[in-house]
């Protein structure tokens, strides 16, 4: 009797990767951290102690304030420890951007290090000086002053944007390595029936 030749299935081969997109991340960091630096220096340059300047009917103002503090002016009197927090969000993106996958995550933490970089620049160099800085900000919506709503700038808003995308991308199940959580669960389920 011959022995039972037991045929082996190949396994299907796993799909390819995405490229890596580290290269995004950065690309859109530099883009807008220089785009916050240019209008910082520029309305710092040229609004410094001058009345709000009207823009749109309305719709914003510009005018140059110094924050100590956070976004919406949170805490005021922790000017150090807000910039070591920019710090650490600065390492941890360039640690996770190694493994990252996804151009949407990428944009994303792109603008969150843009922001991130710009204000933590601030926060270094402008006086006070050594970590103490005041960000300048300058965009103020619907009325001067922040009465309206807030104060801020680009950074403030790369960091609102980029956060938002990664939020919207994980509500979608798109994760930062280019996977997709339906995708993992499909696998699991499949591993689980098989």
């Amino acid at each position: 009797m011959a022995p039972e030749t037991v045929q082996e299935t190949p396994e299907a081969p796993a799909e390819p990767l995405p490229k890596r997109r580290v290269g995004w991340v950065f690309a859109v960091a530099v883009v807008f951290w220089a785009i916050d630096l240019v209008t910082k220096n520029l309305v710092a340059a040229n609004l410094e102690g001058k009345e709000p300047v009207r823009v749109l009917g309305g719709l914003i103002y510009l005018q140059v304030i110094r924050n100590p503090g956070a976004a919406f002016s949170m805490a005021t009197g922790m000017t150090w420890v807000l910039a070591l927090v920019a710090l650490a969000v600065v390492i941890a993106i360039v640690w996770l951007s190694r493994r990252l996958r996804s151009i949407g995550w990428a944009i994303g933490l792109g603008l969150v290090l843009a922001g991130a970089l710009g204000n933590l620049t601030d926060r270094i160099f402008r006086a006070p000086g050594g970590l103490q800085g005041h960000v300048v900000d300058f965009i103020s919506a619907f009325a001067p002053n922040g009465k309206g709503f807030a104060i801020f700038n680009i950074a403030d808003s790369a960091i609102c944007v980029g956060g938002a995308l990664i939020v919207l991308l994980s509500l979608l199940g798109k994760d930062y390595d280019g996977t997709s959580t339906k995708d993992k669960k499909k696998v699991a389920e499949q591993e689980e029936q098989a």
